[in-house]
């Protein structure tokens, strides 16, 4: 079975939509292979409101989202995690708001341009927050979930009178999630999947597209089989003697824009050294890579 994707979205630039009862969203004007449409800048409830993930640090998207707030108070900014999309406005939006900065300690970068976006290596929050960390404001409660495995430091957030999730770059509609090592952990990612499946959402709101509507859970499950169909093509490539990333890139994604392989070669390295941890396949490696070799183990028999 494949993603059921969700690609159909209407909106315009810098404009503010009602999306449910407690939530609007700004798309930001930063489309690209990594960011869809633009990032969607989500503000929970009203005149009290919080604003997650206030994206690029856009001088039109900054005058957008302060004409959009100059009647309420802005209690929080969150963010879900930090790279160039997401958290760069962050900082400036609070000031000129008058509050504070809200995320998980920064995680582990990749190096710059890896992803299309380079990591927001200047953020900092304000506050460290973490699992089961619970904002609110007249009418509506946020709660953090820890989500690692995009990066380390991605986080969640449930909107509980709505019983949505806000899922930053961790679950998407429009595509599948990329998991770069060092800072993205392929076997934290699948447990994440887990925690977010655990919980029966009845609606996703990823940082950029469409949200997820029909069927949270059965997308969950094709989004988690995926990366499963992902690992099985990689066991194969290495049974019939395959060791090398790129090559194993070249036929798994025969049928994707070659320049998005750099990315491609990282998620396959992120499932490969989620096979090291588990005892499936070895390398010589020190300290495993793109470029490093890998070897299926023969005493290995599942998979």
């Amino acid at each position: 079975m494949g993603i059921p994707f969700v690609k159909e979205i209407d909106f315009d630039y810098g404009k503010v939509e009602q999306v449910s009862p407690l939530i609007r969203r700004v798309i930001a004007n930063n489309p690209g292979p990594f960011t869809y449409t633009g990032t969607g800048v989500y503000i929970i409830g009203h005149g009290e409101v919080a604003v997650i993930d206030p994206g690029p640090e856009q001088a039109e998207h900054f005058e957008a989202l302060k004409e959009i707030l100059k009647d309420e108070k802005v209690t929080h900014v969150l963010v879900t995690h930090g790279h160039s999309d997401h958290s760069p406005l962050a900082q400036p939006l609070a000031d000129w708001a008058g509050c504070k900065t809200y995320a998980k300690n920064c995680g582990v970068p990749t190096a710059k341009g890896e992803l299309g976006s380079a990591d927001d290596l200047g953020f900092q929050p304000d506050v460290l927050i973490g699992d089961g960390d619970v904002f609110s404001g007249p009418g509506w409660t946020l709660e953090t979930i820890e989500t690692p495995g995009h990066t380390c430091n991605h986080i969640c957030f449930a909107l509980r009178e709505e019983n949505a999730c806000f899922t930053g770059d961790h679950i998407m509609g429009w595509s599948t999630t990329i998991v770069a090592p060092p800072d993205g952990n392929m076997g934290d990612y699948m447990r994440s999947l887990d925690r977010i499946e655990d919980r029966n959402f009845d609606i996703l709101w990823p940082t950029h597209g469409s949200p997820i509507r029909e069927d949270v859970n059965g997308f969950i499950g094709a989004y988690r089989q995926h990366r499963l169909d992902r690992e099985a093509a990689i066991i194969k490539h290495l049974k019939a003697g395959e060791t090398s990333i790129p090559k194993m890139v070249e036929s798994m994604y025969a049928n994707v824009d070659k320049k998005l392989h750099p990315a491609a070669a990282l998620s396959v390295l992120g499932h490969m050294l989620k096979l090291v941890e588990e005892g499936y396949v070895e390398t010589p490696a020190k300290e495993p890579s793109v470029r490093s070799e890998y070897t299926w183990k023969a005493l290995q028999t599942t998979g």
